[in-house]
C-alpha cells in the first residue's frame, strides 16, 4: 500500500538513528573524505571496496555507508584543488581555477573554508530537491529520452564558448580536439577501431583520470617547481580569520550555493553527464550571471570556488533519481550501487516510490548527515592544511607526484595511462604557457561520445522528426545563444566588422604560432585517416574535424593579422581586457630560457619516475625518487629525506598495497630475478 510522504520520511530518520546504521554512516564519510583527497582515485574505487561489506547489513546500513562514502568525495577533493592545483576527482577540476590562485596569495585557509560551506549546503540542497521530487519525478523521468539527452550533451558543450575567455575561437578548436580525442577507441555502430595506432590500450577509448590529471595536475606542478618557491609566500590571514571569512564569503553568497546546488542535482540526474562537467558548467554560469566575474575570476575570486563546490556535492543526490525511478544509473558510481539494490531483494521503480519509499527517503537522509559529517570534519582539520601552502616545494613535490601517479595508473591499471598522463601533462603546460583554454578540451572529450552515441539512437530511432520535440528545441536554441554569446562580444569589442577591417595590419609571425601549426597537423591527419572508415564510424569525425579545421584557420589568421593593431588599442585603454579562462602563469623575474630549462628539467624527474618504476616496481621507487628529488633540487638534509621517504613509503604501501589491492605491472627486475617478486609491486 501507499505510505505518506511525510510519514515515509520520518520512518525513515528513526530507522538510520539505529547505532550501528550511523557507524555505518560515519565509516563510509571517512573513507569518502580519505579518497577525496588522492588525485584520481575517486568515488567509483570506493564503492567497488566497500560493496563487499554490504552483503550481511540491512539495506538502511548498505546505502548510509555507499552513499555517505559517495556524497563526501566532492567535498574533500577540494584540498588537493586548491592547495596544490590538483583536482582531487574529476569534480574538481574548475575549483582549480581560482582556488589555487587563492592558496598562491595567502587565502588558502579561506578558499577551503568557502569550499567546504558551499559544499555542505549545495549536497544539502540537492538532497532537499531529491526529497522533493521523489513523488513527481516519474513522470518527468519518462519523458526523457535519446533526443532530449542529446540537447542536454549540446548544450553542456556550448559551453565552451562561456570557457574560453579572450579567446573564443581557441576554446572552439580546444573543444573540437577533445570530441576528436574521445572518439578514440572501438567505433559502437560499426566496430570500426578508431585513432587506436595499433595499440590495445585504446581499443576501449582513453581513460579520463590520466586526461585530466595531466592537463591540470603536473602543469601546475611544473610551475611550482620552475618558481622554486612555496605555494604562498605568507599567509594574508590566520587560521581563524581564515576560516570565518571563507564561511562569511560562503553566506553572503547564498543564491550562488543555492543555484549552484541546483544545477548539480539537475545535472547529475542527467545519465552520462554527472561529475566531470557540472563543475565547469557552474562556473561558466556563474562567470556569465555574476557581478564584475570578468574581472575577478581566474585571478583568485572567492566566487569562483563557490560555485562548482556546490554544484559537485549535489551531483550525488542528482544521480539518485534515475537510479531509483527507472535502474538506470546516472554515474557509474550509482551502477554499483544498482546491484546493493539486487542484493537486497529492493527494485528500482514504482515499488521505491511507493512501498519502499521510506528506504528511498533513508537514503536522502544519508546523503544529508554525510554532507554535513563531511563539511564539520573538514572545517576542523582545514587550518592545518592551509599551512601546507608555505612549505618548501621540495616537500610538496615528491608526495603529491607519486599520487597523481597511482591515481592516474588506477584507472585502467595499464602502462598507457602512465604515457598518456605525461603526454597530456606536456600538452597541458604548452597549453597553459600560450594561454590556449583548457577546459574545453575537457568539455569536448566528456560529452563527445554522448553526443555520437544519443545522435545515433535518435536518429536510429526517430528519424530527423527528434529535432521537432519542444525540450530539444529548447536546449538547441539555448546551446545557439550559448554558444554565438562570446564570438558576438569579441566582435563588438573590436568595434564591428569595420573595426574589425581596421584591425587588420601587417601579419606578425611568433614562435607560439607553431601550436596552430601542430593542432592544423593533427586535425588534418584524423580527418584523412576518418575517409577510409564506413559510413556510420567517420561522419562524427569528419564533421567535427571539418569545423575544428576551420576555427583554427579562422583563429591563426585573427592572431596573425591583427596581433600589432590589438596590442596597440589594448595599451591604450581601447579594448576592454576580458578574462582568461584559465590559471594565470606567473614566473616572476625568471628568463624565458631558466623556466625552458627548469621545465625540462622537472619533465625530466617524471621520465626518471616512470622508468624506475619499470624496472623495480612503485614501492621500491618511491624511497629512492624522494631521495634524488629532494637532494638535487632542495639540497634537504639526509635525516629529513630519510624519515619523509620511509613515511611516504610506508603510507603508499598501506594504502595502494595492502587496501586498495592495485594489482602492480610486471618489472624488469621480476623478470629477470623471479625469487624479488616477494617485494611489494616488484
Amino acid at each position: 500500500m501507499d505510505i505518506s510522504v511525510l510519514g515515509a520520511a520520518s520512518d525513515a530518520i528513526v530507522a538510520l538513528a539505529d547505532p550501528f546504521r550511523l557507524l555505518m554512516l560515519g565509516c563510509g564519510v571517512l573513507f569518502g573524505l580519505f579518497l577525496g583527497i588522492i588525485p584520481g582515485i575517486g568515488g567509483l574505487a570506493g564503492m567497488a571496496l566497500l560493496l563487499p561489506f554490504t552483503f550481511t547489513m540491512d539495506s538502511y546500513a548498505a546505502f548510509a555507508m555507499l552513499l555517505g562514502m559517495s556524497a563526501v568525495t566532492g567535498t574533500s577533493d577540494t584540498i588537493p584543488a586548491v592547495l596544490f592545483g590538483v583536482p582531487g576527482t574529476a569534480g574538481a577540476q574548475a575549483t582549480v581555477m581560482d582556488g589555487n590562485p587563492m592558496a598562491k596569495n595567502g587565502e588558502a585557509g579561506r578558499a577551503l573554508s568557502a569550499a567546504f560551506t558551499s559544499s555542505l549546503f549545495g549536497g544539502l540542497v540537492g538532497a532537499l530537491l531529491l526529497a522533493l521530487t521523489v513523488p513527481v519525478l516519474r513522470p518527468f523521468m519518462l519523458y526523457i529520452g535519446s533526443p532530449e539527452l542529446l540537447g542536454f550533451s549540446v548544450f553542456g558543450i556550448a559551453m565552451v564558448a562561456v570557457l574560453s575567455g579572450t579567446s573564443p575561437l581557441r576554446g572552439l578548436v580546444a573543444a573540437g580536439i577533445g570530441v576528436m580525442i574521445s572518439m578514440i577507441g572501438a567505433d559502437p555502430q560499426t566496430g570500426t577501431l578508431r585513432y587506436t595506432m595499433g595499440s590495445f590500450y585504446l581499443w576501449d577509448g582513453l581513460p579520463i583520470v590520466p586526461l585530466v590529471l595531466g592537463l591540470f595536475a603536473l602543469p601546475e606542478l611544473a610551475d611550482l617547481a620552475i618558481k622554486r618557491s612555496a605555494i604562498a609566500s605568507e599567509s594574508k590571514y590566520d587560521t581563524r580569520k581564515g576560516m570565518s571569512e571563507g564561511l562569511r564569503d560562503a553566506l553572503r553568497n547564498w543564491w550562488l550555493v543555492l543555484r549552484g546546488g541546483g544545477l548539480g542535482a539537475g545535472v547529475g540526474a542527467i545519465p552520462g553527464l554527472g561529475s566531470s562537467v557540472v563543475d565547469w558548467i557552474a562556473y561558466g554560469w556563474a562567470f556569465q550571471t555574476t557581478k564584475g566575474a570578468d574581472k575577478t575570476f581566474g585571478k583568485g575570486d572567492v566566487r569562483g570556488v563557490i560555485a562548482p563546490e556546490a554544484a559537485n556535492n549535489a551531483i550525488t543526490a542528482g544521480s539518485l533519481v534515475p537510479t531509483i525511478a527507472f535502474g538506470v544509473p546516472g554515474s557509474a558510481s550509482m551502477a554499483i550501487l544498482l546491484s546493493v539494490f539486487l542484493i537486497h531483494g529492493l527494485v528500482p521503480g514504482p515499488e521505491m516510490l511507493t512501498t519502499n519509499l521510506d528506504v528511498t527517503y533513508s537514503m536522502v537522509w544519508s546523503i544529508a548527515i554525510a554532507n554535513i559529517l563531511g563539511a564539520g570534519l573538514c572545517f576542523l582539520f582545514s587550518g592545518q592544511l592551509a599551512k601546507i601552502a608555505v612549505l618548501r616545494y621540495t616537500l610538496i613535490l615528491p608526495a603529491v607526484l607519486i599520487f597523481v601517479y597511482v591515481g592516474a595508473f588506477q584507472s585502467s591499471r595499464n602502462w598507457g595511462d602512465l604515457y598518456a598522463l605525461l603526454i597530456f601533462a606536456a600538452v597541458g603546460w604548452i597549453m597553459k604557457q600560450l594561454r590556449w583554454p583548457r577546459p574545453p578540451l575537457v568539455l569536448g572529450f566528456v560529452l563527445g561520445a554522448l553526443i555520437e552515441r544519443y545522435m545515433f539512437i535518435s536518429t536510429t530511432r526517430y528519424g530527423f522528426e527528434w529535432m521537432l520535440r519542444p525540450l530539444v528545441v529548447v536546449l538547441f536554441t539555448m546551446a545557439v545563444i550559448v554558444l554565438a554569446g562570446p564570438l558576438i562580444r569579441h566582435v563588438r569589442a573590436l568595434g564591428g566588422f569595420k573595426g574589425i577591417a581596421s584591425y587588420v595590419g601587417t601579419p606578425r609571425l611568433q614562435w607560439s604560432d607553431l601550436l596552430y601549426v601542430g593542432v592544423l597537423a593533427l586535425a588534418g591527419v584524423m580527418v584523412a585517416e576518418a575517409l577510409q572508415w564506413p559510413w556510420g564510424a567517420k561522419v562524427g569525425p569528419l564533421s567535427v574535424g571539418i569545423l575544428t579545421l576551420s576555427f583554427c584557420v579562422l583563429s591563426f589568421l585573427n592572431q596573425v593579422f591583427t596581433r600589432s593593431v590589438q596590442r596597440a588599442r589594448a595599451d591604450a585603454g581601447e579594448i576592454r581586457q576580458e578574462v582568461h579562462m584559465d590559471t594565470s602563469v606567473d614566473h616572476g623575474d625568471i628568463t624565458l630560457k631558466t623556466v625552458a630549462l627548469r621545465a625540462a628539467r622537472f619533465f625530466a624527474f617524471l621520465v626518471l619516475f616512470i622508468a624506475m618504476m619499470a624496472v623495480i616496481g612503485l614501492i621500491p621507487t618511491v624511497p629512492l625518487f624522494v631521495a634524488v628529488f629532494m637532494r638535487i633540487e632542495g639540497r634537504e638534509k639526509w635525516q629529513l629525506i630519510a624519515g619523509y621517504a620511509a613515511a611516504l613509503t610506508l603510507t603508499v604501501y598501506l594504502i595502494f598495497d595492502q587496501l586498495l589491492r592495485i594489482p602492480w605491472p610486471q618489472t624488469l627486475l621480476g623478470q629477470w630475478f623471479p625469487a624479488l617478486t616477494v617485494i611489494p609491486s616488484v
